[in-house]
């Protein structure tokens, strides 16, 4: 298997793989922060920092699928040796950090980011670690502050990731870390849109981008939650859908807008035929949560485990021609709404996390309390949800989802 890595401008550059490629291949790079797919040269786009490259890099070296070169070196006929890239071994303290975080139940994502910080500082202080923990932890936020330009949740959350290592892998006492920098983070007023907007962005997308674009506003969704639904994660009976590993970790319940039904079950249908055709085709596997990997094969090819919105192509491991189908990539969903939003002429700085913004307000315009969209959106703090103001208390149950109000029971003419 062959991937070409290539300059693409300032900013990016550009990978591609000129075969076939499977999952593992195509989650090495989806780890990759602030990554991009571009749809129309069919291209990923990493962010071109030395963080983002050695991240890739380490990703691809660890699915065992390459043999790492320059393809520039290829090209000189004359030149007889191949350029391998020199990939930094494994470093054991990054290990014991992944098994600290794992033990603990962190997200995927959140290990990612935490190993890259890791990294990043001991790529510095590895050689030196000194007892003063505290003023490299700060010295280490300066810099990225005034020479990087992070903003400053990315500067917390580096911060968040060097105080657990010190604790958790350098068992460093609690007190020498307390008077680390907390970069202060400026409070921004949501993106909101009106009804009327949502109606129109909507309306310029169409098939599973709609139906999931819908579910975001509709349930207050993140688009990691909305794309991850599994079949079983929908109750039509009770108009409910459970949103498993969201953010934290936790589990909670949205509403099933009941205006969105017949397309969910018409959807459904679509998607059960796909997996039939799997079936036959003797797949049908898919990948199973954390915790259930020791199941039977049989429990990976059940219908109520598959994804909501599987991926259009299976992906194919070459080595050991096993195919399957991961859930649609977020970028795919993330640029149809971009281009919906311009397509409408909507000038606000809209992203699919504006639906849940959206949600939010529209839930508390419409009388519903504080507490009871906290519930919604999962958030921990009352006080990340009083963003979106105060209203009167109406308690929980039986909540009405804002895009019911809008579709008037007729998705047709929407």
């Amino acid at each position: 298997m062959n991937v070409c890595i290539k300059p693409y401008n300032e900013q990016y550059f550009s990978v591609n793989f000129p075969t076939k490629f499977n999952e593992k291949v195509l989650n090495a790079v989806r780890a990759v922060p602030n990554r991009k797919w571009n749809n129309e040269q069919k291209l990923w786009l990493i962010p071109n920092n030395q963080v983002s490259k050695n991240t890739l890099l380490e990703n691809l070296y660890k699915t065992g699928e390459f043999n790492f070169y320059n393809a520039e070196s290829t090209r000189n006929q004359n030149n007889q040796k191949s350029n391998f890239v020199n990939l930094p071994k494994e470093n054991p303290e990054l290990q014991k950090l992944k098994d600290a975080l794992l033990v603990r139940h962190y997200s995927p994502r959140t290990i990612g980011s935490y190993e890259k910080w890791v990294k990043s500082y001991l790529s510095i202080y590895g050689e030196s670690l000194s007892q003063n923990a505290q003023k490299q932890i700060n010295e280490f936020l300066t810099n990225l502050a005034i020479k990087n330009h992070v903003s400053a949740p990315t500067q917390n959350q580096a911060l968040a990731a060097l105080l657990f290592y010190f604790r958790n892998v350098k068992h460093e006492d609690a007190e020498n870390l307390s008077e680390v920098i907390h970069a202060k983070h400026k409070k921004r007023v949501p993106v909101v849109l009106t009804k009327e907007e949502i109606k129109a962005i909507i309306s310029r997308l169409d098939g599973s981008k709609r139906l999931a674009a819908e579910l975001l506003y509709g349930t207050g969704m993140r688009l990691n939650e909305v794309l991850a639904l599994r079949i079983l994660d929908l109750d039509f009976d009770r108009n409910e859908i459970t949103v498993r590993y969201g953010k934290g970790g936790k589990d909670r319940r949205v509403m099933l807008p009941k205006s969105l039904i017949p397309k969910l079950k018409a959807h459904i249908a679509e998607v059960k035929a796909i997996h039939e055709k799997d079936l036959a085709d003797g797949w049908g596997k898919v990948q199973l949560r954390d915790g259930m990997t020791k199941r039977s094969s049989e429990t990976a090819k059940e219908f109520r485990w598959q994804w909501l919105f599987p991926q259009k192509n299976r992906w194919i491991n070459e080595k050991t021609g096993e195919q399957g189908r991961h859930h649609i990539d977020e970028s795919i969903l993330q640029k149809a709404v971009k281009k919906a939003v311009r397509d409408a002429g909507i000038v606000k700085n809209a992203s699919c996390h504006t639906f849940r913004h959206s949600f939010a307000t529209h839930l508390l315009e419409n009388g519903y309390d504080l507490r009871t969209v906290q519930e919604l959106l999962g958030h921990s703090d009352v006080r990340t949800t009083m963003i979106y103001t105060h209203v009167l208390n109406r308690g929980a149950k039986e909540v009405q989802s804002p895009l019911d109000g809008i579709l008037d029971g007729d998705s047709a003419e929407f």
